[in-house]
């Protein structure tokens, strides 16, 4: 069993690296992630909201039930600012912005976003070049759902490298690394970054990015 990163500590919480790979769920192969952590500490802890299997970086769990309900509430009144980094090859749709539209189940699990407006996901973006025929992408979903980032990169037509499952470019690792949390509780403020990878495409991000 890997070795899980805690990247900050709280009496009330952890923010762990998540490894690109590493489950939510248990399969017949692995723990869950929140259960490595928790195997791994010796100590009880709670999900507070998720992230894909590929997807590496930011996850927040909690130390005790009181904490897990805050802390989920923040996520579901979007309270929680998260920030991602993508990496794409190709030219998008626009450079930035903000990705609005219904979603819409597919064949095989997968997602396409719609035109109509009725309950939309909704991902404000800026992107920046990265090098020949690649572009880096600040994300920041406004809403929460399955697939998300990786259908709003799809829908300028430049799916994620390494997504398979909506048409990215082949790639050992998908490329969405979830990097800022900003969120206040208990009183105090916090902003927690995660480091994005080192391999593949992430090391030739710049060292300094801003977000929006």
């Amino acid at each position: 069993m890997r070795e899980l990163s805690i990247v900050f500590r709280h009496p009330d919480f952890y923010v762990l690296d998540k490894p690109a790979g590493a489950p939510m769920h248990a399969n017949d192969n692995e723990l869950s992630v929140v259960h490595q952590l928790s195997k791994q500490l010796g100590e009880p802890l709670w999900p507070v909201h998720r992230l894909d299997t590929p997807t590496s970086g930011a996850l927040l769990v909690a130390r005790h039930h009181d904490a897990a309900a805050a802390l989920s509430g923040l996520f579901a009144h979007r309270e929680m600012q998260k920030y991602y980094l993508a990496i794409s090859a190709g030219k998008p749709k626009k450079k930035q912005g903000l990705i609005s539209g219904d979603m819409q189940k597919v064949r095989r699990g997968n997602w396409r976003l719609l035109h109509s407006q009725e309950n939309p996901a909704q991902t404000r973006f800026i992107s920046h070049s990265l090098k020949p025929g690649y572009r880096f992408y600040v994300l920041k979903p406004i809403t929460g759902r399955t697939h998300q980032l990786r259908v709003a990169l799809k829908s300028l037509g430049v799916p994620i490298c390494g997504d398979e499952r909506y048409g990215g470019e082949v790639a050992e690792h998908l490329h969405l690394h979830a990097w800022k949390l900003h969120f206040h509780y208990a009183g105090e403020t916090f902003n927690i970054t995660v480091p994005w990878p080192s391999y593949e495409h992430f090391a030739d991000l710049p060292a300094d990015i801003e977000i929006f």
